[in-house]
């Protein structure tokens, strides 16, 4: 069967044929691969900046956000059925007892840092034809969502951070009485920084929940991404306007989404956080020089202002969960919205263009469902 490859020893990106994988174990799940989303991770990885084989291999299949068909199961498994569309998670657990979260199933909290990640680090991915993996990895997705569901996997970074945003402001009488038809974030305010895909998406999310949200973006409008923020209520912002004005305009912030990997900007919309409020980081910032911050004043900020900043990365079972249902709300309240985040479906040729040509539209998708091995 075919699949995209890295090979890091070559620095080389290629197609490869690999024997297809059988199902062996009682709990094994064959997966046809329909669709693989193409994001910045997998641009980082095509850069050889970072990116890990599995430790027998010289080569790292591609691939994290997916949407798939089961197509054989062991004769042990309860969870899916064949037929089903399936999202795959994408990190494995280390392997160590002493870990108590990949022992509990949240290596999405891995202490140890030995967790593996498909299509990242140390695991294939699922920019191939076929996967088979254990059933306690399957996510069930309703097949009304077949058009958009190869957005679920970076919809779960939003979900996990907003699982965490309401447990941390469980410390203090933050939410304000919530009305039939509004979320637990009405009254309050949101920053998403970004408006890629993981920056809409988290978008979409807070609007969802109620949130006052706000995109703020390099683009000036109108373009696509500001036709989307409208489309679901929220504000869209341009980097012309500057992060004070911004504030001005905002008020009171409560949450600030980051959704860029731009330490230098988001350091400085953590300036201007509000009393109480949350800062949430999902980029990883590449490497470059070092970038001046005022340390005095943010510290002073987060201890007078009792703020909270914390990072999240990957996701555990909950937040697919939470992401296959919360899709299903956009497409009812945004269908054209959420469908347009997807900006082209393309063969499994089209790979260079797309993971080292110039990163174009919002999400761009390949589409491995008319392939056969």
């Amino acid at each position: 069967m075919k699949a995209i490859a890295v090979f890091p020893g070559t620095r080389q990106l290629q197609i490869i044929e690999t024997e297809a994988p059988r199902v062996m174990r009682p709990t094994d799940v064959a997966v046809r691969i329909l669709e693989v989303g193409v994001c910045g991770t997998d641009r980082e990885i095509c850069s050889f900046e970072y990116g890990q084989p599995p430790l027998a291999d010289d080569h790292l299949v591609l691939g994290h956000e997916s949407l798939g068909e089961v197509v054989e199961i062991g004769e042990a498994v309860t969870r899916v059925a064949v037929g089903d569309l399936v999202v795959p998670m994408v990190r494995r657990p280390c392997m160590h007892e002493h870990c108590p979260a990949c022992t509990s199933g949240r290596q999405d909290f891995c202490y140890t840092g030995e967790f593996t990640e498909r299509g990242i680090k140390g695991r294939h991915g699922f920019m191939t034809q076929l996967i088979v993996d254990d059933e306690q990895y399957m996510n069930v997705v309703p097949r009304a969502l077949r058009d958009v569901a190869v957005l679920v996997e970076p919809l779960t970074i939003a979900e996990k951070a907003l699982e965490q945003i309401w447990q941390v402001q469980s410390r203090l009488p933050w939410a304000c009485e919530v009305t039939p038809g509004h979320g637990p974030g009405s009254c309050h305010s949101a920053v998403v920084l970004g408006a890629g895909p993981v920056g809409l998406l988290g978008a979409m999310a807070l609007r969802a929940n109620g949130f006052d949200t706000w995109i703020y973006s390099r683009e000036a409008a109108p373009n696509p991404k500001s036709d989307i923020a409208d489309a679901i209520g929220a504000h869209y912002v341009s980097a012309e306007t500057s992060i004070d004005e911004l504030a001005t305009r905002m008020g009171n912030i409560d949450v600030v989404y980051e959704a860029t990997g731009a330490s230098a900007l988001s350091f400085e919309m953590m300036k201007v956080l509000g009393p109480n409020a949350i800062f949430v980081f999902t980029g990883v910032p590449g490497r470059k020089a070092p970038t001046p911050v005022d340390t005095d004043l943010l510290m002073r900020n987060l201890v007078l202002r009792n703020q909270v900043v914390f990072g999240t990365v990957n996701a555990g079972r909950h937040a697919f969960e939470s992401a296959i249902r919360d899709l299903g709300t956009f497409i009812e309240r945004w269908p054209r919205a959420t469908r347009s985040l997807i900006t082209s479906r393309n063969n499994l040729e089209s790979y260079a263009e797309l993971l080292l040509g110039p990163a174009t539209g919002i999400k761009n998708v390949i589409t491995l469902d008319s392939l056969r091995s």
